[in-house]
């Protein structure tokens, strides 16, 4: 049985894929991947996910240069979720921050605050690289 077998896609043929920075744990990013985004991230080891908004397929850092490098790909046992380690090279946040986790709820719950530094202004991230 192939481990694609294994995994439940929703009835759009897409399942969650939560991208950590294999030498942090840091959580950098969540996106969608349908079959053919996986496939194409084992084959290149280069992460790919299907946009839902603009309905297509793309490559992390193909317009910014900010790719990520799989190290590991890991299924939940449940099989609906998807953890990928990867190499982050540059912000992964496309609006320059290293992780799109960027911000936290105040303890009140009242609000948020920034818990990192802005890396490259989103004007500076899309510069063809």
């Amino acid at each position: 049985m192939s481990f694609y077998e294994k995994l439940k896609f929703d009835a759009n043929g897409l399942i969650p894929a939560i991208v950590q920075e294999h030498r942090t744990g840091r959580v950098v990013m969540m996106a969608w991947m349908n079959r053919a985004s996986l496939e194409q991230t084992i084959t290149t080891g280069k992460t790919h996910f299907w946009s839902r908004s603009r309905q297509k397929f793309w490559m992390k850092g193909e317009e910014s240069g900010h790719t990520q490098t799989v190290k590991d790909i890991a299924f939940d046992c449940d099989g609906d979720t998807l953890l990928i380690q990867v190499e982050q090279h540059g912000p992964a946040c496309h609006e320059g921050y290293h992780s799109c986790f960027f911000r936290s709820v105040e303890a009140d719950g009242a609000g948020s605050r920034e818990t990192e530094p802005r890396l490259l202004k989103p004007e500076e991230i899309y510069k063809k690289k």
